[in-house]
């Protein structure tokens, strides 16, 4: 290249990055634009831990440690024994416990074997769960813990605290919210200590606490029921059990798209119309391109990508469907999930589940929560968090195994 080439392109280079700087400056001129493309004000961030501390688990080759953010600032709370490489492998193990087909399981397996190598399966599952458990408590949760007894103790009748925690790294991928020793009976659980939920980021939870817009969707509940696809188990009876409970919690009545009805354009029309969804189905997720998640419906897959184009004034999400908040490993910080998404996309509650589950005890879950909720007579969304809470408590309180109670979880405020 010659250098009048050269200088050309110098040139048109710094041109256009001074018009950039006018431009980014012209649009901060705007009412409630000031702080364009710059980071968001300490103090700004700080309001999203107006209800109770956020903690931010940091995840690094170089050191490890939990930032707890309350309202009046931020602390960081060493966590000298987690470790990147540990993430890693712990990571690994329990997608693997989780994924993994039985041994004995092949074509050539007899029937009795096929039984004990899902046995073993399930065994080597739970025994891995167990493990993870209780290695996030010793690493993560007990010094989180330790730190907010010191500096806030409880007071009064208060006997749980209410937590966020919004994990980095591969941690994302990882229930911290069930962190402990549940075999136990000494406490070391963070089910018996908090009522947790996730968020995505701080600015994600301060958002969610916004009231809602006028401009949002009525009052009412939209049933989205989608028993039978190709190549998936038929879960038609479930499906049934979950829209009488509906309505029995809604005895005014609420829509019901289900079965042929429950295409793509259909659920996303009413997922804009309705303030309130529960979504009844499969789920699908691919680890190595979340992106690709979606909610099998009768004609595709509802994606991460449809949902986020929208913006869905929402207040209240059950999504009663395998993997909805399960990200990828590739880049885990960015939270590629369905339950992300919809939090994203304007819905302020999200229930969803880390990984596959039995639809009976999504079921079982549905009629707890939707039965606390509207205990008062009038359907609450607001208690959700407070309402899987106690209905996962009781699933682990009934000796249910851990891979039955531990997927579900709570975003938003």
């Amino acid at each position: 290249m010659r250098r009048d080439e050269e200088a050309f392109l110098t040139d048109r280079r710094m041109a256009l990055a001074r018009e950039w700087d006018d431009l980014v400056e012209q649009v901060r001129q705007i009412d409630g634009f000031a702080d364009f493309l710059r980071p968001p004000p300490l103090k700004t961030l700080l309001e999203a831990a107006q209800s109770g501390p956020v903690v931010i688990v940091n995840v690094s080759r170089w050191r490890c440690d939990a930032l707890v953010v309350n309202a009046d600032g931020v602390q960081a709370v060493p966590l000298p024994d987690l470790t990147e490489g540990e993430v890693r492998a712990r990571t690994a193990a329990y997608l693997e416990a989780l994924e993994g087909q039985p041994s004995g399981d092949g074509l050539g397996a007899t029937f009795s074997e096929r039984l004990r190598a899902r046995a073993e399966a399930r065994a080597r599952r739970e025994e891995v769960l167990r493990s993870t458990m209780e290695w996030l408590w010793d690493t993560v949760a007990q010094p989180v813990f330790n730190h907010l007894d010191s500096v806030a103790p409880l007071v009064g009748r208060e006997r749980l605290r209410r937590i966020w925690w919004c994990p980095t790294g591969l941690l994302t991928m990882l229930p911290v919210h069930a962190a402990g020793y549940h075999g136990a009976s000494d406490g070391r659980t963070v089910l018996d200590r908090a009522v947790s939920s996730y968020t995505p980021t701080l600015r994600a939870l301060r958002q969610a606490r916004e009231p809602l817009p006028p401009t949002a969707g009525e009052a009412s509940l939209a049933f989205i029921g989608v028993p039978d696809v190709p190549d998936a188990i038929y879960l038609g009876a479930d499906v049934a059990r979950e829209r009488k409970a509906l309505a029995q919690a809604f005895p005014a009545g609420f829509t019901t798209i289900e079965g042929a009805d429950a295409t793509i354009d259909t659920v996303a029309a009413a997922m804009a119309k309705h303030r309130w969804i529960h979504v009844s189905c499969h789920g699908y997720q691919n680890i190595l391109d979340p992106s690709r998640a979606g909610l099998m419906l009768t004609d595709g897959t509802l994606t991460i990508p449809r949902i986020s184009a929208g913006r869905y004034p929402g207040e209240f999400a059950f999504l009663s469907a395998c993997m909805t908040a399960t990200g990828g490993v590739n880049l885990p910080d960015e939270t590629i999930t369905l339950a992300a998404a919809l939090s994203y996309a304007g819905y302020r509650h999200v229930v969803a589940t880390l990984w596959k589950v039995p639809s009976s005890v999504a079921a079982d879950v549905t009629e707890a929560v939707y039965r606390e909720l509207t205990a008062t007579g009038r359907f609450e969304p607001d208690r959700t968090a407070v309402a899987l809470h106690n209905a996962v408590l009781g699933l682990r309180n009934d000796g249910r195994p851990l891979s039955e109670w531990v997927p579900f979880v709570h975003n938003g405020p």
